[in-house]
């Protein structure tokens, strides 16, 4: 039993007579061997314990506690450890120092402990200390402060166990972290219990869900058709095998019911908190819509290379096999055939450097006529030839305009000094063609060609592949003359 004493000042003649009676009773108390403690209220408002019957009778009061207490004296002797703290630390029952508590401290902890009770010695210290009992990870509040042992003073020092409160506050600062990750995640994440039933869920995920998907069950809600599954694997399953413990990634799926993301990249994994045990799973769903656009437009585009080569190669062998047929020596196909392959890849590399898009006439003369005018440039005209034709036509007129300037070096105004030739767009309305019209003047008198030769062939077919298109020559004797119709449907609106 412990009685609490406090100093007399101001009472009334009342309470005075009742305070002497409450102190012959503590006498009596004490005498009758009842009383072993006294908490005595100092003029700084603190509360002192004073142990009694030569500082041991403490024991019973200690022993009362529901916390671990051990007293030490000024040297910092252990005097006694109560039963509860020898539960806590494991410390044998018999006879105990100080030495079997510093046994169960890490040398920083221990340091610690120490500094603690050193300080308290002046007034209460506290401080939290992790421990290692038996294999189990503990976390301690340890309080210090001054005990009056009879006429001595010493220590009071307690230990109370707070792993759990530690846990909790660690699990609840693991879970806001977790909250603001899956808020500001870019992709839609989930959060499922071990029945599939979410119970988190960020804004990403509204392109795939039109609602508020919390307390719904995952697979009822996004049902997913797993594009590389044989169909033996469903949504519920991947949910099933993230809740036993197995990670699942890189799935690729496809949400048809959802109001913005269709194709995402499904991963799942198990949800741990705080625990091995698995609490749920998380799920995350990338959005594969720009992969997926960028897979078909790539599927295009190797289609489009494919018939494009096929073609090429086609135009390639017929150029060759048309030109041997028309050149009597291997010198004159080599150069020949030469030549209009180089007019063939000219006009190639102008679609290649645009993507094969479109590129405008002015740029396909250009590169074809270079070759030929380079240190001629004043005697070439062209105006007007800055519309935009598709690569078919592009093709076709590059291969037109390398026949035309071939024979204008060979026989034509470009074959001596005083020659000019213009080139020129000619537009009448009603007309659902382009022309272009190719005058050659001030060259030799011009007799029209005895025998028809690849190059005319080149000339006038080129472009018929539609009922608008081609090409026509004529050979006044002042200089050749060719009127070329580039079909309505190639040509590019400005």
């Amino acid at each position: 039993m412990a009685i609490a004493v406090s100093a007399y000042d101001n009472l009334s003649m009342d309470e005075l007579r009742r305070r002497l009676e409450e102190a012959e009773d503590t006498l009596r108390a004490i005498r009758e061997g009842e009383v072993d403690a006294l908490v005595v209220r100092n003029p700084r408002r603190e509360d002192e314990v004073f142990t009694l019957e030569g500082g041991t009778s403490y024991h019973s009061f200690m022993e009362a506690m529901d916390l671990g207490a051990a007293a030490f004296d000024d040297s910092n002797r252990l005097l006694y450890a109560n039963k509860a703290l020898r539960e806590l630390l494991h410390l044998p029952d018999d006879t105990i120092d100080a030495s079997h508590i510093a046994a169960v401290l890490d040398e920083e902890t221990l340091v610690t402990v120490r500094g603690l009770i050193e300080a308290a010695k002046q007034t209460k210290q506290t401080a939290e200390i992790a421990v290692v009992v038996d294999s189990r990870e503990m976390q301690l509040l340890v309080s210090a402060a001054p005990l009056q042992l009879g006429v001595t003073r010493g220590l009071a020092v307690t230990f109370t166990d707070i792993t759990a409160k530690v846990r909790a506050a660690s699990a609840e600062a693991s879970e806001r972290a977790a909250h603001s990750i899956i808020a500001s995640a870019n992709e839609a994440v989930v959060v499922c219990d071990t029945n599939g039933v979410i119970t988190h869920a960020n804004a990403a995920v509204s392109a795939i869900y039109n609602g508020n998907p919390v307390g719904e069950v995952f697979s009822d809600i996004i049902p997913l058709k797993l594009t590389d599954s044989t169909g033996l694997l469903q949504t519920e399953d991947i949910v099933s095998l993230a809740v036993s413990g197995t990670s699942v990634q890189g799935i690729e799926a496809v949400a048809s019911q959802a109001p913005r993301v269709k194709d995402v990249l499904l991963s799942a994994a198990p949800l741990r908190v705080g625990s091995d045990k698995v609490s749920g799973c998380v799920i995350t769903m990338v959005d594969l819509s720009q992969r997926k656009a960028a897979e078909k437009q790539q599927l295009l585009l190797m289609g489009e290379l494919d018939h494009r080569v096929k073609n090429t190669l086609a135009l390639v062998m017929s150029i060759c096999k048309r030109t041997a047929s028309t050149e009597e020596t291997v010198q004159g196909f080599q150069a020949a055939f030469t030549g209009r392959i180089q007019a063939l890849a000219a006009t190639h590399n102008l679609l290649a450097d645009r993507s094969w898009s479109s590129i405008s006439i002015a740029e396909i003369v250009s590169a074809e006529l270079d070759p030929f005018v380079s240190s001629a440039q004043a005697r070439l005209k062209v105006e007007g030839i800055e519309a935009k034709v598709l690569p078919r036509a592009a093709i076709a007129l590059g291969l037109v305009i390398h026949e035309l300037a071939t024979n204008a070096v060979k026989y034509g105004a470009l074959s001596n000094e005083t020659g000019r030739v213009q080139v020129k767009v000619t537009r009448n309305e009603g007309e659902a063609w382009l022309g272009i019209e190719w005058v050659e003047s001030g060259g030799p008198v011009v007799h029209p060609p005895s025998k028809r030769g690849f190059g005319q062939t080149v000339i006038t077919r080129s472009l018929q592949y539609t009922s608008n298109g081609g090409a026509d020559l004529e050979y006044p004797p002042e200089g050749l003359r060719c009127r070329i119709r580039i079909p309505e449907e190639d040509l590019v609106a400005a």
